[in-house]
């Protein structure tokens, strides 16, 4: 009986390692799986599906990082800070060139100036200056690598959309919110035309005015051309809709080498 027990034991300790070897390999192959090329639907203004297009995937196949999109957003919104507000010091302001009273024997405190910041109609002590610097400096290649990082997370989430073309010929405002609401409602996307405000920027693979007439008294969108786009736009608003983009995806392209 001791003999059958002992087989036993031996037999269940070098049974375990076996199990876990196996499934050691399905785990390193489920990590590892090939990224294929991206495809989108082109819709034309009316709603209707006009075809599709290939994305490159360096453009919106990169993976997301927070921390480069907030610095980069950070350092361009306080670039373009402009600070108004300005004091001025003790010696900027008019007057105050006498000693107020002589300086022993009054029995009051001594003074210089009656410009001193603890006066009234002095001078500020460390106010706010209009010389201010608050540029911060960008490279150019973290400012290229935060726009497709948040062009690949947009498209990802679904808030990248396609259109053929806009095709106006005259402006014509009516004919802007019909396009809106018929690529909404098509893509399903209805933020698209129910949002009041920033609902989406509209990039023009080339500039167009009877186009950007149009969607100039839509309050809920911009329309510009695409190569103005930053990443403050794309921050700024949910949608970025790019018109004709076999040209936009070159011009993009183009502007990032």
């Amino acid at each position: 009986m001791e003999k059958k027990t002992t087989v036993k034991k031996t037999t269940a300790r070098k049974a375990a390692p076996k199990a876990v070897e196996a499934k050691e390999p399905k785990t390193v192959a489920a990590k590892s799986k090939p990224v294929h090329g991206f495809e989108a639907v082109v819709y034309a203004k009316d709603g209707k599906e006009a075809g599709k297009v290939k994305l490159p995937e360096k453009i919106f196949g990169l993976s997301w990082n927070a921390d480069l999109v907030h610095q980069v957003m950070h350092s361009m919104t306080t670039s373009a800070r402009q600070p108004i507000a300005h004091t001025k010091t003790r010696g900027e302001v008019r007057g105050g060139g006498k000693k107020p009273w002589r300086q022993k024997g009054t029995g009051r405190a001594r003074h210089g100036s009656t410009r001193s910041p603890i006066w009234v109609g002095g001078g500020v002590a460390h106010g706010p200056r209009n010389d201010r610097n608050f540029d911060r400096k960008i490279n150019k290649t973290m400012k290229t690598k935060a726009f497709l990082t948040l062009l690949s997370k947009k498209y990802k989430d679904g808030e990248v959309i396609f259109v053929e073309s806009f095709g106006m010929a005259a402006p014509k405002t009516a004919d802007a919110v019909a396009a809106i609401k018929a690529i909404a409602s098509s893509s399903g996307h209805n933020r698209l035309a129910a949002k009041a405000k920033n609902a989406a920027f509209i990039a023009l693979a080339k500039r167009e005015e009877a186009v950007l007439k149009s969607f100039r008294n839509v309050g809920s969108v911009v329309a510009d051309e695409v190569r103005n786009v930053n990443l403050l736009d794309m921050l700024k608003h949910t949608y970025l809709v790019i018109e004709n983009p076999a040209e936009a995806l070159k011009i993009i392209e183009n502007k990032l080498a």
